[in-house]
């Protein structure tokens, strides 16, 4: 419910309104409680709220549950597989070698040869768009890993087949649908419906989130994305977006210490651009501390505590709010119902409030439902769907080698016929010069059977009849072939 630059999450027991200010909206937030408290409604309540103020947001359709708020509100659905919404996409290229690391799970080693790889492309104009281009570059680098060494720090081409191997599995996943052209452009989220609310940016994910590291890879890519391409425009009355990461616990597992000193840097200025980023988790644990302290609303559903060690994190969890001296935070959290939460956000000077135990405010769409047949016809009546659908395979890293190969192949047959007609010539040279040493002999031979067969014939004639003539002409032309042979020697 949103009203005045106010937002209004919930209400006290004495019907006390308690509010997050539109302007402070960019100072981030958090959003937790354990499984069926209510998170998924306030994220609703939220997303409509910011929508009626004519902000567009993002956020991601876990259960597939969200989708009836296209019922009275502006929706944009996306997929990254293309199967219940708008096709998402990126380059690899753009998704960059930190998060590309953590997409494929690599060690320390591989993925400072996958940095190497993508600076030597970077360093040679070569564009890696899809998987095969990156195929392509590494099995390039590994074939010349000696030549590069030199300039580049030595690069194993074991450790380069095993990143290749690792790109085979992720297109076993689908890469070919989420790699490649044309790549989302992050402007296309900054649009408003009718009446003038803001673009609610759906992206289904009942399939993707089954793949932890490609669901947290894929939302750091878009955040990143927003943090790379809006200028610097200061505070604002209302942010310009606000982005949702739903199961945040997946961003940072197994996340490298580059890659959280990344997202801290994006969390601390993003904010100037008028982005405000909201994590959705089970426990505020889930989340680092130097990026806790960067999320200033906060909305903290029931918490279970059935262990000494679950009794102690709810008791973090409620010593990270500002008390109020009504209640105990502590015993709060630990009976709160579904809908209910505590909530802390900035006051109109910036400055966290005091804890309120409140009833969150059923959304507008709280029971809305949409079939998947009204999705389908949203999506292709989209103009999106028109830029996005069809995918595009321009010329980049792996064209480039193909023609390379192509060359090599040419100029190496080239090379066999040009040798190939060299042998013929010479073989020919030899044949003549065999061809004249043999004419020679038969001239000879021919010479030597005629002035034999004639003084046969006078041997023979003095022999007397046609025996004689025989022996002469063969003895003769015997004689003089043997003799002219010599010579010829």
């Amino acid at each position: 419910m949103y009203s005045d630059g106010k937002i209004y999450i919930g209400k006290t027991a004495d019907e006390k309104d308690v509010c997050l200010y539109t302007r402070l909206a960019n100072r981030h937030g958090l959003i937790t409680g354990a499984t069926g408290t209510g998170k998924t409604t306030t994220l609703k309540l939220l997303a409509e709220s910011f929508s009626d103020a004519g902000v567009p947001v993002f956020f991601s359709d876990v259960k597939g549950d969200l989708a009836g708020m296209a019922t009275e509100y502006p929706v944009t659905f996306w997929d990254i597989y293309g199967n219940e919404g708008i096709p998402v996409r990126t380059t690899v290229s753009e998704m960059g070698p930190i998060l590309l690391a953590k997409l494929m799970e690599l060690n320390e080693t591989q993925s400072d040869v996958l940095q190497v790889a993508f600076k030597i492309a970077d360093d040679n104009g070569l564009l890696i768009i899809d998987t095969k281009d990156l195929k392509a570059v590494l099995t390039h680098i590994g074939e010349n890993a000696k030549e590069y060494s030199s300039e580049y720090g030595n690069i194993a081409r074991q450790t380069v087949n095993t990143i290749i191997r690792n790109i085979v599995a992720l297109e076993c996943k689908g890469a070919d649908k989420f790699f490649g052209e044309p790549a989302l452009n992050i402007a296309d989220w900054f649009t408003t419906g009718q009446g003038g609310k803001g673009m609610i940016n759906m992206l289904e994910c009942k399939q993707l989130v089954n793949d932890g590291e490609l669901y947290s890879t894929f939302l750091l890519w878009m955040l990143s994305e927003l943090f790379e391409t809006l200028p610097e425009v200061g505070d604002l009355d209302r942010p310009r977006m606000v982005f949702f990461f739903d199961e945040a616990h997946l961003v940072f597992k197994n996340a490298t210490k580059a890659l959280n000193d990344k997202l801290l840097q994006i969390i601390k200025l993003i904010r100037s651009k008028g982005v405000g980023v909201y994590f959705i988790s089970q426990s505020p644990r889930d989340i680092p501390d130097d990026i806790l302290s960067q999320l200033g609303n906060k909305i903290q559903h029931g918490m279970r505590a059935y262990t000494p060690a679950e009794e102690r994190a709810v008791q973090t969890i409620a010593n990270s709010l500002r008390a109020n001296p009504e209640f105990n935070t502590f015993e709060t959290i630990l009976n709160l119902g579904t809908g209910e939460a505590v909530v802390s956000c900035l006051d109109d000077g910036g400055i966290p409030q005091i804890v309120e135990k409140v009833k969150v405010n059923a959304p507008v769409t709280m029971d809305l439902n949409i079939t998947e047949e009204q999705i389908k016809q949203m999506v292709v009546s989209s103009n999106a769907y028109l830029r996005y659908n069809n995918m595009e395979d321009r010329d980049s890293a792996y064209e480039f080698f193909l023609r390379e190969a192509k060359l090599f192949e040419e100029n190496a047959a080239a090379e066999a016929q040009q040798a190939a007609e060299e042998k013929e010539a010479l073989k020919k040279k030899e044949g003549t010069q065999k061809a004249v040493k043999k004419g020679v002999k038969q001239v000879a031979s021919t010479t030597a059977g005629t002035i034999g067969r004639e003084l046969g014939k006078g041997l023979g004639g003095a022999v007397g009849g046609k025996f004689g003539k025989t022996i002469g002409g063969n003895v003769g032309a015997q004689l003089f072939r043997s003799v002219l042979g010599t010579f010829l020697k």
